[in-house]
């Protein structure tokens, strides 16, 4: 499934896995919030509750998005972040991968903390 992040005047697509923690979210669209940042990463708290799932890692690539279970948060990983051992983005703790970023990542970067967000269906009004 295809999903538009929208972020004020910056808006981005990204696709959702198949995974149980995906199908949950989208379950769950539309959603609002307010972001985040940590390091080149937004994350922002959504009304979805899962567990980890097997395959949960801290390891991303640039432009991956998952599902942080403590903060029941929403992750956009766009670059190294605080816990990063090289240039790849690392979660503070294992996520749940959830699909990519299709958009260009380092649009990303003109997020400032405290921005709303909204995530629905692509194409939905």
């Amino acid at each position: 499934m295809q999903i538009a992040i929208n972020f004020g005047e910056l808006t981005v697509l990204a696709e959702l896995n198949d995974s149980e923690t995906a199908r949950k979210i989208e379950a769950a669209l539309p959603i609002s919030s307010r972001v985040n940042t940590w390091g080149d990463e937004i994350y922002f708290p959504i009304p979805v509750k899962a567990g980890l799932e097997k395959g949960a890692t801290e390891a991303m690539e640039i432009g991956d998005i998952a599902y942080w279970p403590p903060g029941h948060s929403f992750c956009v990983f766009f670059g190294p972040t605080p816990a990063s051992i090289d240039d790849k983005p690392r979660a503070a703790s294992p996520v749940n991968k959830i699909g990519r970023i299709l958009s260009d990542p380092g649009l990303l970067k003109r997020v400032p903390d405290g921005a709303k967000v909204e995530i629905r269906a692509a194409g939905a009004r």
